[in-house]
């Protein structure tokens, strides 16, 4: 494989891998705990949106709250991995990696 046509293939690369960054921005997962109680609003890079609390939960005392924010969070995170996997593998579909 010659020089130039490697450079064009990273530069397609390259285009390619930015527009799924800027896809990701713009999508949304949500993660959840306590039984909906706690919602977390996650954007595709990480970005958190908003955390809605039931009342409900609020009512449980902090401990609660705190525990069902980290779980949510890490509810939207693990969708989140999920969600950059996809987009990214999409991206990146088809381009021979050089080793």
């Amino acid at each position: 494989m010659d020089m130039e046509s490697l450079m064009a293939q990273a530069g397609e690369l390259q285009a390619k891998v930015a527009a799924a960054q800027e896809k990701l921005g713009g999508m949304h997962v949500k993660g959840l705990a306590a039984g909906g109680a706690c919602i977390v609003d996650m954007s595709g890079k990480y970005d958190i949106n908003s955390v809605t609390i039931n009342p409900a939960l609020l009512a449980q005392g902090a401990p609660a709250v705190e525990n069902a924010v980290l779980s949510a969070m890490r509810d939207a995170k693990a969708k989140a991995d999920t969600l950059i996997d996809d987009v990214m593998s999409d991206a990146t579909a088809g381009m021979p990696i050089p080793q």
